[in-house]
């Protein structure tokens, strides 16, 4: 809402200074530091009511050193993290924007389904929470509202061939410039390759001329995937103090990188990239919900005094999600959210072995002590601050890797 008002300021009553609004990086920092602000100061109130509701984590005996410990202490935190990010982004980002619609509709969406699951557990005393099938049906459900409006809005453009662009006036984040036309596309970036865009409509080629009116079939059912993976992803890695959130901060503050580049025609320019116009506003999103993640480590951090529940990681999942394919880079998830992805291959491998050495030699086996994999470190004897720590660096490790793919290629 400032933003408008600035805006007024400026170009109806030409008052000095207040042009400065305009610019993406000077909303993104201001966001930045409100969210953080937000998520410590107000944080603490939050932990205290959940607390006056006896919003309590119950522990499950898995054996685990200083589980015990952790019985009573509030969850639902991700409450925390919601707060701290819509509020500035509803102060600082343009609300008319197609992608700030998208990831506020997502944070909500998100954050609904999980605060369901975190309520029936709490408060309905159902340790299964919110069945799978309706988790599943909201996400499928966010995933069909973004892959639709992604596919079918006009104001999701790409400029592709960045290379013909002539630049006349530049100043920090305005230019003239002589283009080529934006357009519809279902174009993505495949990271490591040279001449590296994909065409999802591609895969319809075979079914001869007017295929690409038909992309919407390979591209939303896509975009579900990934949402439904992701959310699901880091729901698993939310599982001692600190984990999810300092890993999805590394993975956004890169996400940022990748969408401010991406969203500024010289910068897109320089690098040889996909220009996507208008998707630089994100930045200011992504710099409240980076924010909002430090915020929450405050409280988060071990020992722990309230935890995100599932309404924090279905959101953090969701919104990481929809933010890489917002900015054409959902194949390198598998890279940026490595930690996701791992957590998620070791409950899957641990069921699946299990399950098959059960009906082969009628014992269920194990590849891992316990799975995730956070868990597994615990059960050989690791602190789980050594293993968070690690966790990061591991995730700053991948972040990188995942920048320099501007680049390398």
């Amino acid at each position: 809402m400032l933003y408008y008002l600035f805006e007024y300021l400026d170009k109806t009553l030409d008052i000095s200074g207040t042009g400065v609004f305009q610019y993406i990086t000077v909303r993104s920092a201001l966001a930045f530091m409100l969210s953080l602000l937000l998520s410590t100061i107000y944080g603490k109130r939050i932990i205290q009511f959940l607390q006056r509701q006896q919003v309590g984590e119950t522990v499950r005996e898995l054996g685990l050193a200083g589980q015990n410990e952790k019985a009573g202490t509030p969850t639902m935190g991700g409450l925390i993290i919601i707060f701290a990010t819509l509020v500035p982004v509803i102060l600082f980002a343009k609300l008319h924007n197609i992608y700030i619609v998208l990831l506020t509709v997502t944070t909500l969406w998100m954050g609904t389904i999980g605060f369901i699951d975190d309520y029936i557990k709490i408060f309905k005393k159902d340790k299964k929470g919110l069945k799978g099938i309706f988790k599943v049906v909201g996400q499928v459900g966010l995933g069909l509202i973004v892959g639709s409006v992604l596919y079918f809005s006009p104001a999701v453009t790409v400029r592709q061939d960045t290379g013909k662009i002539n630049i006349f006036r530049v100043t920090t984040e305005n230019v003239i410039v002589q283009a080529p036309v934006e357009e519809k596309s279902t174009v993505t970036t495949i990271p490591f390759f040279k001449n590296n865009e994909f065409d999802y409509a591609e895969l319809l080629a075979w079914t001869g001329d007017g295929y690409q009116k038909w992309a919407w079939l390979v591209f939303i059912p896509v975009v579900i995937f990934i949402i439904t993976a992701v959310s699901n992803g880091a729901n698993l890695t939310d599982g001692i103090d600190g984990l999810a959130a300092g890993t999805s901060a590394v993975s956004v503050l890169a996400l940022g990188i990748f969408t401010f580049v991406s969203g500024n025609i010289i910068f897109s320019n320089y690098l040889n990239i996909m220009y996507i116009p208008n998707s630089g506003e994100m930045t200011v999103f992504i710099a409240a919900f980076v924010g909002a993640l430090i915020g929450f480590l405050w409280y988060n951090s071990y020992p722990a005094s309230v935890f995100m529940g599932d309404t924090g990681s279905l959101t953090i999942g969701g919104i990481i999600a929809v933010l890489a394919i917002a900015v054409r880079k959902e194949m390198l998830i598998p890279l940026l959210c490595g930690i996701f992805l791992v957590e998620n291959l070791s409950v899957v491998l641990q069921v699946s072995y299990f399950k098959y050495t059960k009906k082969r030699f009628g014992e269920g086996r194990r590849i891992f002590l316990m799975s995730p994999l956070h868990h597994h470190y615990q059960k050989k004897g690791y602190h789980e601050s050594k293993i968070v720590t690690r966790f990061w660096i591991v995730a700053i490790m991948l972040a990188i890797l995942s920048i320099i793919t501007l680049k390398l290629r």
